[in-house]
């Protein structure tokens, strides 16, 4: 699977991210959203960095992507995008869909089968653990402190 066989699909044209407008976007369609690498379009490798799904792509790529807020995906997207410059080599697509989960699950279950593992930024990375002290609740410890012994 790449962004070639995608548009084959009923993906739209892949647009850069760095020249996307508001306007281009569906506002309110449920959608599934491709982030491809365009440095390796045509190659045999796959180009495709992310499926996503969104009920409303356009604030989801302006608010979550390209803005950093929202929860640890999009600000995972953000940093990407910015702090390792995939700003200038990205392209976007969607397709419109009255079923966005399933189909984002079907299209990672087919990109593992063709690829023997998700796309590089759905891949959550997992932070290593860190032990951590038990501590009692502060009110707890105050009640603690405060008890005097009977006499």
């Amino acid at each position: 699977m790449n962004s070639l066989t995608l548009k084959e699909n009923g993906f739209a044209e892949f647009v850069p991210l760095k020249r996307l407008s508001f306007s281009s976007l569906p506002y309110n369609k449920s959608a599934v959203l491709v982030i491809v690498d365009s440095s390796l379009s045509g190659r045999p490798t796959s180009d495709v960095l992310y499926i996503g799904r969104s009920k409303k792509p356009a604030k989801k790529i302006f608010g979550g992507y390209l803005v950093g807020s929202g929860g640890k995906t999009s600000k995972k997207i953000n940093s990407k995008l910015f702090d390792d410059g995939y700003i200038e080599k990205t392209s976007i697509s969607w397709i419109l869909s009255d079923d966005p989960k399933t189909l984002q699950q079907e299209l990672l279950e087919n990109f593992k089968k063709e690829h023997g593992e998700y796309p590089a930024w759905n891949v959550s990375k997992k932070m290593p653990e860190t032990p951590q002290t038990k501590t009692k609740p502060a009110k707890a410890r105050r009640a603690r402190k405060t008890s005097k012994p009977s006499p």
